[in-house]
């Protein structure tokens, strides 16, 4: 495993971006309840793990962790979303980047990889795409893979009442929301590797993404947690 340094300066552009969605988060009279704290370690190459209920989810995540710990999180979204007028520009001023979904984009992975290997903090949404219903949808299989191959260790967070503050399919956000970010125990995913065949291995990574995603759901309201619950 390559050792990582201690803590990056945060860009300018960082600062600045976060500056503004602290603005932007008061002004819509947005109240945020943090929870979990003391699961949240001051410690380089983590990844930041939650459900994804709205567009607001990854400003607000970064701010709070910039918040606790005074790390950049760098968040891998759909390629489409850093093209999108407002949230492709919050994306790139937090430093995001884009994976190409519906097939493996290695180029994604390999700066994934190298924001870990940096010291930053990498956010990721294992289902890949927002719930329309606000539950839990099914993981994509990248997350615990990332995490086993890099040595990074995953923070789960839940996140409830984004869904609310800037709806799926809105135009506008609504004002005087209440959200909720909710942190759960660091960890390490199971170990994949066994002595069988590509069945046996794609079996046991499937119960590493399972593991992910009942952290995740552990740290919801139940109306939250589909299947998972």
């Amino acid at each position: 495993m390559i050792e990582r340094p201690a803590r990056p300066a945060l860009p300018f552009l960082f600062r600045l971006g976060n500056l503004g969605i602290r603005v932007a988060l008061a002004l819509m009279r947005v109240r945020i309840h943090v929870e979990g704290v003391e699961h949240v370690p001051d410690e380089p190459g983590v990844i930041v793990a939650s459900n994804h209920l709205s567009i607001v989810d990854p400003p607000l995540v970064c701010v709070v962790v910039a918040r606790l710990v005074g790390r950049r999180t760098r968040y891998m979204a759909k390629a489409e979303a850093l093209d999108a007028p407002i949230l492709g520009l919050v994306l790139r001023a937090y430093g995001g980047f884009g994976v190409r979904r519906g097939r493996p984009d290695r180029e994604a992975y390999r700066m994934a990889r190298s924001v870990l290997d940096a010291g930053e903090w990498l956010g990721v949404a294992p289902e890949g795409t927002r719930s329309r219903s606000a539950t839990l949808g099914e993981p994509k299989a990248g997350v615990t893979l990332l995490a086993l191959r890099s040595g990074a260790r995953i923070l789960p967070v839940g996140l409830a009442g984004t869904e609310r503050t800037w709806p799926v399919g809105a135009r506008l956000p609504r004002f005087g929301t209440t959200v909720t970010v909710r942190f759960g125990p660091l960890y390490r995913p199971s170990e994949t590797r066994t002595d069988g065949g590509p069945a046996d291995r794609r079996e046991a990574l499937q119960a590493s993404n399972e593991e992910l995603m009942r952290r995740i759901a552990a740290l919801l309201p139940e109306a939250y947690r589909g299947r998972f619950g």
